[in-house]
């Protein structure tokens, strides 16, 4: 129990932004416009990413699972700008 509580507590947060900002990067339109709605629902989808620790059945899986996923999406972020799909200033 305490090994998917730390993941869920650690990981939950980090796949949730990481969704949220590839959902919103690859979606149509100005980013300035969009950008309130990707961010309320950013809440919503870290519940999600946190409950799913709970769906595996050890602490190491819930790590696994949740940890891949992470970098999966920050991976796909970072090619994503890498690869000039979507550009992002500052």
């Amino acid at each position: 129990m305490w090994g998917r509580s730390l993941a869920a507590a650690l990981l939950g947060l980090p796949l949730a932004v990481g969704l949220v900002g590839l959902l919103a990067l690859a979606w149509p339109g100005r980013l300035e416009a969009t950008t309130l709605p990707w961010l309320l629902l950013a809440f919503p989808v870290w519940i999600a990413a946190m409950s799913l620790a709970f769906a595996c059945r050890t602490g190491l899986r819930a790590w696994l699972w949740l940890g891949g996923a992470t970098a999966l999406c920050f991976g796909l972020i970072h090619a994503c700008k890498w690869l000039g799909w979507v550009e992002v200033g500052a």
